[in-house]
């Protein structure tokens, strides 16, 4: 089927934008002349790729909607199917698999609807789950699956992402107000899970350890991990660790990511973007699968699992959490200067 007008719904997070970019890579070679309409939360729109990849983008904006009286929602809503339905889509496709882009896909006015295998709070009631032969692997797997159901050859994984020259000019000038002087390291300490956080204190002991290896530090992240920038800082206590945590927007913690050298985190947001942009890095996983949401399609990435027999559990919270705290400082910098010295030879 030659589809001409498609709607793509992935509305959140950033860690999941990153991963649905290789399936808009291939909907897009796919369907060259279509007009692909991606559908996204705001705070995630400047991560979308430019033309021709993505021609066009509606907001559902979940903030303003969550702060909503009921009548206000339904108001929202008919504003919304009607936006929907003035698109004449011929295809729409839920990358999300939830309750909310079900809605959204059920009153889009299109017939055809299809998402990936994993459709949960009864979406696959509303679109069709497409399982392919990578339905257990890497979500993006998983997704590519939807468009080789659609006809598209995949070959690689290539991440279409979007313009940051404005932002890196940004992120210069933010660092030269700093001090920074020469290549720099990025961390970023924060994560949406409080499970999946290593340790402040973890991170201000591999800071040091870098530091005297002869690259600067920068902490990223945002504004709800200052917190946990503070407490590096203080347990760090050098002038060549920098603290920007809640003083980038997301394109230019993007753009700080493409200046860095090296890049470091847990299961966070920006882990995906340094992988799409191939940089060295490391990324710790405790309660969560690295070999379905881990950093995917580069060679230069590192994972290191918790040696902790609960590893994967998946828990959001935990009375005995210790798997992140089992991963510890020493074991990190070992891959760090492993990773270097492959990188610089």
């Amino acid at each position: 089927m030659e589809y001409k007008n498609i709607l793509l719904i992935k509305m959140s997070s950033l860690g999941d934008i990153l991963h649905s970019l290789p399936f808009a890579d291939a909907l897009r070679r796919r369907y060259p002349k279509a007009k692909i309409t991606w559908l996204v939360h705001p705070q995630f729109a400047g991560f979308l790729p430019d033309p021709p990849v993505i021609d066009e983008v509606i907001y559902f904006d979940k903030v303003k909607f969550n702060k909503m009286g009921l009548c206000d929602k339904l108001h929202y809503f008919r504003e919304m199917r009607a936006l929907l339905h003035s698109r004449h889509f011929d295809l729409v496709i839920d990358l999300q698999g939830l309750f909310k882009s079900a809605v959204l896909a059920a009153i889009s006015g299109c017939k055809s609807r299809i998402g990936y295998c994993e459709m949960r709070e009864g979406s696959r009631f509303v679109s069709r789950p497409i399982c392919g032969s990578h339905s257990k692997d890497h979500v993006i797997e998983r997704y590519l699956d939807v468009a080789r159901y659609l006809g598209a050859e995949v070959n690689g994984i290539h991440f279409p992402l979007p313009d940051l020259t404005k932002e890196s000019k940004s992120v210069a000038e933010k660092l030269k107000n700093k001090g920074l002087r020469g290549e720099y390291v990025v961390m970023v300490p924060g994560a949406r899970w409080e499970t999946k956080v290593w340790p402040p204190e973890n991170y201000a002991k591999l800071a040091q350890m870098i530091i005297k290896g002869g690259a600067s530090v920068v902490l990223a992240g945002g504004a709800d991990d200052a917190p946990k920038g503070e407490e590096i800082v203080k347990g760090c206590q050098s002038e060549k660790l920098i603290n920007l945590i809640g003083q980038t927007s997301l394109r230019e913690l993007a753009a700080l990511i493409k200046g860095s050298v090296f890049y470091i985190s847990g299961d966070t947001g920006p882990l995906h973007f340094a992988a799409a942009l191939k940089k060295p890095l490391i990324a710790m996983y405790g309660p969560t699968k690295a070999d379905r949401t881990g950093p995917y399609g580069s060679k230069n990435s590192t994972v290191i699992i918790s040696p902790a027999k609960c590893a994967g559990c998946l828990k959001k919270h935990c009375s005995d959490w210790h798997c992140m705290y089992d991963i510890t400082p020493e074991m990190v910098y070992g891959h760090y200067i492993k990773k270097r010295g492959e990188t610089n030879g």
